[in-house]
């Protein structure tokens, strides 16, 4: 896979005007010396403790032995199924390098029993649990863990040959007894920029994946990350992130290229910068999709391809962009804190985040069901004043601004409700705005501090679903089930997003048949 960046049309313009002042200001080589002054006063004290990501090098070269180590171990046992329980950066990054060099990794990063059941209770002889969290208090992951513990006891098997942990240093999971092995992670390092840290590379080492060559590949680039000049890619990244006007990044993938990266870069950029009422909304897409069949004018198209075409249109407004995955990884992470910069935002910080965890232990605490607004067949719906379904996705659609966008959240199981998945383009192409789609609750971990931290522009259709209780997954040890946990994310999540501080639309869709239920939204999505 070559390596090549190439802009064009307006943002190539902005980009141009930009780089002169970054070259001045030194930026590309005060974020690889760890300058904390960069993004101002008011970031120095988070920006102090954030900036590992830069040089992961050294902790990389000394953490790879012990993983392929314990890899030949798994291995020889006959160990070989990994699954990993992790959040947002934790698993998000593992998935793509997995993906990337085609070797298994089971992902749980979900509280949806529907999703969870089947992972928890299938082939646990050959199973190995690894349980990734830089706080070591993350509510989804200590339940995965706890869940997955109880699994392996009524299974005969001790849990300490089979749970392994990715930490901070002195976190609550930061203990050996119980388990097989702690991996501490840099604690300099916050969970969405710590793809070549130890929530990188223990899981998909375990996996089989050759991390060893990603993380050469990153340190190939460090060089030239380093130098203040027009040959610094990722100072030219950052500043078309930032371009003026265009806050809508919307990412595709062309053929094959890096599988899963938009994902990755997703919660990466929204989170980074979707603060202060500013910020980039990173929008996973397609090649054909409606966002880029016709691009408006707030729309800035990045490309992302194996090699660049040979001939590229000078006047369309685009970035081109290829590079190794590890390589990647450490372009976007720089130009991620560049375009921080310019948009004046500490590009390290998750300020809006809390308020969703807060409302969902609240919740848990004291449930409260209330009755919807309106019901329509096997749909009931919360926040509309419509009666019908069709009539509530256009009450929503309708408050669309000309700068706006539509967040659908999908509290469902990614592995089995896909056929959601082609509500976006619908939307898209029914509305001419940008539609995101993410799966609950991981989003909460990224783009949920975009939509309460960034501009109000956007309007969010929540999709929930009933969980019976014969098919519902107890937590061992709380007094509520992954149902009740996932239902209170969505109601809590909702609650924050259109209370007086930020009010923004909500209308939540909740099925009390799945299959029905998403064929329903796709015909009144049309």
């Amino acid at each position: 896979m070559e390596l090549g960046l190439v802009t064009s049309g307006d943002a190539l313009a902005f980009v141009d005007a930009q780089l002169p002042g970054l070259i001045d200001a030194k930026i590309g080589s005060r974020i690889a010396a760890e300058d904390p002054t960069i993004w101002g006063p008011a970031a120095q004290a988070e920006s102090s403790i954030r900036l590992g990501w830069v040089n992961p090098f050294d902790a990389a070269d000394k953490l790879i032995p012990a993983i392929q180590a314990l890899r030949d171990e798994l291995v020889d046992e006959g160990l070989t199924r990994i699954v990993l329980c992790g959040m947002g950066g934790s698993s998000l990054a593992p998935e793509v390098i997995c993906a990337h060099d085609e070797v298994d990794l089971v992902i749980c990063d979900t509280t949806d029993p529907a999703m969870l059941a089947p992972i928890i209770n299938t082939d646990l002889e050959h199973t190995v649990v690894v349980v990734a969290s830089k706080s070591g208090s993350t509510v989804e992951t200590d339940s995965q863990r706890r869940a997955f513990t109880a699994a392996f006891q009524a299974a005969g098997i001790d849990p300490a040959t089979r749970l392994v942990l990715v930490t901070d240093p002195g976190s609550p999971m930061d203990n050996p007894q119980g388990v097989r092995a702690v991996f501490n992670a840099d604690p300099n390092v916050g969970g969405r920029y710590s793809a070549l840290t130890a929530f990188g590379l223990v899981p998909s080492g375990l996996a089989g994946a050759d991390i060893e060559a990603l993380v050469e590949e990153a340190g190939l680039l460090h060089d030239v990350l380093n130098v203040d000049d027009e040959d610094n890619l990722a100072l030219h990244l950052g500043a078309a992130m930032a371009t003026t006007g265009r806050d809508k990044l919307v990412i595709a993938g062309v053929g094959d290229a890096l599988p899963g990266f938009g994902d990755w870069a997703e919660q990466l950029i929204a989170e980074s910068t979707g603060k202060e009422s500013k910020g980039v909304l990173p929008v996973v897409a397609h090649v054909g999709a409606p966002e880029l069949n016709s691009v408006a004018a707030d729309v800035l198209p990045l490309y992302i391809y194996d090699e660049l075409p040979e001939q590229i249109d000078e006047d369309a407004t685009a970035v081109h962009f290829s590079a190794p995955l590890g390589t990647s990884f450490m372009i976007f992470e720089y130009a991620t804190a560049v375009a921080g910069y310019l948009l004046g935002i500490s590009p390290f910080d998750q300020p809006d985040v809390e308020a969703a965890k807060v409302a969902a232990r609240s919740l848990l605490d004291a449930p409260a069901a209330a009755a919807p607004d309106a019901v329509d067949g096997t749909v009931q719906l919360f926040g509309t004043t419509a009666d019908t379904l069709a009539g509530a996705l256009e009450e929503l659609t309708g408050k669309l601004g000309q700068d706006g966008y539509l967040a659908i959240q999908a509290y469902l199981n990614r592995n089995e409700d896909t056929a959601l998945l082609a509500l976006r383009d619908e939307l898209a192409a029914k509305t001419g705005r940008p539609v995101t789609f993410g799966w609950g609750p991981r989003f909460l971990h990224s783009t949920g501090q975009y939509h309460k931290g960034g501009p109000a522009q956007g309007v969010f259709l929540q999709v929930t679903a009933e969980h019976p209780a014969a098919e519902d997954v107890q937590i061992p040890g709380r007094p509520y089930s992954f149902g009740g946990l996932i239902t209170a994310q969505a109601i809590g999540d909702a609650g924050v997003l259109s209370d007086a501080a930020h009010n923004r639309p909500v209308l939540r869709v909740n099925l009390t048949d799945r299959k029905a239920g998403i064929a329903a939204l796709l015909e009144a999505a049309k």
